[in-house]
């Protein structure tokens, strides 16, 4: 799968293609960044963070539709910025590469 992504410049600065890969990448940051806190503060207590420690165990439904939406929403954005994630993908990889 890999082996099918070909190198590509990334847009040039400033340009609306430009703004919607730094746009993703951004959000892709601030995501892990978030996910990232909440898994180790929940492995740090061994309780959601915020918990008041009763046996709560949230709204199942809720959070089955929350992830639902969100990966449509990711579907939704990769079909039409297909060429520019890869671009940035592979970017990305090659540069972990050089960097080896």
């Amino acid at each position: 799968m890999l082996a099918d992504f070909k190198l590509t410049t990334p847009p040039p600065t400033g340009t609306p293609a430009f703004r919607t890969v730094h746009r993703i990448q951004v959000w892709v940051a601030v995501t892990v960044a978030y996910l990232t806190d909440r898994l180790t503060s929940r492995l740090a207590t061994g309780r959601k963070p915020g918990s008041t420690g009763d046996n709560d165990r949230g709204d199942v439904p809720g959070w089955v539709m929350i992830t639902v939406m969100t990966a449509l929403v990711v579907l939704g954005l990769l079909t039409v910025f297909r060429d520019q994630v890869k671009a940035a993908v592979t970017q990305a990889f090659d540069s972990i590469r050089k960097a080896t």
